[in-house]
């Protein structure tokens, strides 16, 4: 089997003192480093902390895509009892998928922290190694990466979330809270310095042997500077040049769109690492715990359809998801719907067997989730759980897939947009169309901007990484008339499902579409709704010190 850096096998052990206290992170300070960062193997280890966690339920296994539900993209699967809430934008913030991701997202800042400090003090006396070098430029990737998660989420033009660079801090941490930043805006400035500290220290990706594929790079940090300057734009329009100049930097360094569209979700180790390739939770599917991210098996059939795979069923395409697809042409002719969404009829090959798609989910929808089928088929679920496709944990069911969170298709619809945001058309028009190329349509742009809201939503479809939710809200605080008027709409609205008569007959004669109910409640837009209001257990722990968001 061809090697792969496979990062969520074990947690680094580091011996930590716990305490309950703001942000439920470790007691900054008390982490036993006088014995580490000897070594080029510690400063590795220090950084598998991170890698191990992205997959996990607190983050993108699971619980950061419940935000997704907000959207019309997604519906849920399966009841759950904060859907009048964290799903009609009624936030209360103490619901249990954002408190986790919340506690999570800190925590790990609190280690990036750690690594950062530890190796800049290091640097002070001893040149630091190759490897040493890389691994803070490592932390610093990370750093940005969760703090720009927080600031997302969290943050507000009238409002920044608590951030403290440790190596800031004169004589060393000393224990207060973080400080809580004037603006979001301040928060971005932090986390693009970061970056580039980051992207000056980071190997190119070319250069990494078949063991580190997988590790942050050169290019990923360019990257995710563009997501970060768009998410920065919201509150400071001139920004959109920096997405611009962030793009070109990731594209002079090799990344570029994958010809296929079918590749980019390939269960097969060769097909892992194209070009368009920035950022990644790799899994090797396989039989430890964990061994990659569960959420291309939580969109699967709830009970797998008793064939011996546990799908959770969690997530499903709404039927406003599939209409925007049509807006290309039929499904026979449209490449990213069939490989994106499947629907009644499809086929379907699982468990050894071909047969026409059907929705045996708790809560019909009447679709599936089609980018993440291909380490299914070919074989019985044991066959493929012996050759490695498929995890053989029900509790953590994963499958060999190189599971996205950023890639160069993104950057550059995030540059079209800068470019539609700056009146440069015709620049704007060159990269849609190649986007749409790549996926077999007509390259009939005209550099609107309401091309952005579909080519954006169609692209990247069940790709929390790239955060429709967070498209959504910049687009109704700042965005132009007509892409503001389309996010308004959709964070307005409840998503449809399609419903059949007989929901265990894939060729059933009829069906309806129905809005979902979400016990009454209805969704209302209010621009202070960009940020989410903070868990009230972690204002309590502040002593109040943690200012709740304004509108809240």
């Amino acid at each position: 089997m061809k090697k792969i850096f496979i990062f969520a096998i074990a947690l680094v052990t580091l011996s930590l003192t716990s305490c309950e206290k703001f942000l439920d992170v470790t007691k900054e300070g008390e982490y036993t480093t006088d014995a580490y960062f000897q070594n080029d193997q510690q400063a590795m280890d220090a950084l598998k902390f991170f890698y191990a966690k992205l997959p996990t339920e607190s983050l993108y296994g699971r619980e950061i895509c419940w935000e997704q539900c907000a959207t019309n993209m997604y519906v849920s699967g399966r009841q759950r009892g904060y859907k009048a809430t964290l799903f009609t934008l009624n936030y209360s913030g103490d619901e249990s998928p954002l408190t986790d991701s919340f506690g999570t997202i800190y925590e790990q800042i609190s280690r990036a922290n750690w690594v950062v400090s530890s190796l800049l003090a290091k640097e002070e006396t001893t040149a630091l190694s190759a490897i040493e070098s890389r691994s803070l430029g490592e932390a610093y990737f990370f750093r940005a990466f969760l703090h720009n998660l927080a600031a997302a989420r969290y943050g507000c033009g009238e409002q920044g979330v608590p951030f403290i660079a440790w190596e800031s801090v004169e004589g060393g941490y000393n224990y207060e809270i973080p400080t809580q930043q004037p603006s979001v805006k301040d928060n971005y400035a932090l986390i693009i310095d970061d970056l580039k500290k980051a992207a000056d220290r980071l190997p190119k990706f070319e250069t990494y042997g078949a063991s580190d594929r997988g590790r942050a790079h050169k290019a990923a940090a360019y990257g995710l500077m563009a997501r970060v300057y768009a998410n920065w734009a919201t509150w400071d329009a001139t920004k959109w040049s920096d997405v611009i100049t962030a793009v070109n930097e990731c594209e002079a360094l090799g990344r570029k769109l994958e010809p296929s569209f079918d590749r980019l979700f390939s269960c097969e180790f060769e097909d892992f690492w194209t070009d368009e390739y920035l950022f990644s939770i790799p899994s090797n599917g396989g039989a430890t715990t964990p061994a990659g991210c569960m959420f291309p098996c939580v969109v699967f059939n709830n009970k797998g359809y008793g064939m011996g795979f546990n799908g959770w069923g969690q997530f499903k395409p709404s039927y406003d998801l599939y209409e925007e697809f049509l807006k290309d042409g039929p499904r026979e002719e449209n490449v990213r719907l069939k490989r994106t969404v499947m629907a009644y009829g499809d086929e379907l090959d699982y468990n050894g067997k071909k047969f026409a798609f059907f929705d045996a989910n708790d809560d019909e929808a009447g679709f599936m989730c089609a980018k993440y089928l291909d380490a299914f088929a070919g074989g019985t679920i044991k066959d493929r759980q012996a050759a490695g496709y498929l995890g053989t944990d029900d509790n953590w069911p994963t499958q060999r897939i190189n599971y996205h969170l950023l890639r160069f298709a993104d950057c550059v619809l995030l540059r079209a947009e800068a470019n539609i945001n700056l009146g440069n058309t015709a620049a704007a028009i060159t990269d849609i169309n190649k986007v749409r190329d790549r996926a077999g349509l007509a390259q009939d742009s005209k550099g609107a901007i309401e091309e952005i809201y579909h080519e954006r939503m169609c692209e990247f479809a069940f790709e929390p990484g790239a955060d429709h939710l967070i498209d959504l809200k910049r687009w109704a605080v700042s965005g132009k008339p007509e892409i503001k008027a389309l996010a308004i709409k959709e964070l307005t609205t409840q998503p449809r499902v399609l419903k059949h008569e007989n929901r265990a007959d894939a060729f059933s004669a009829e069906s309806v579409i129905e809005y979902t109910d979400y016990n009454g409640i209805v969704r209302t837009w209010d621009n202070y709704k960009v940020a989410f209001p903070y868990p009230s257990a972690q204002i309590s722990k502040s002593n109040n010190q943690l200012k709740q968001n304004p509108g809240w």
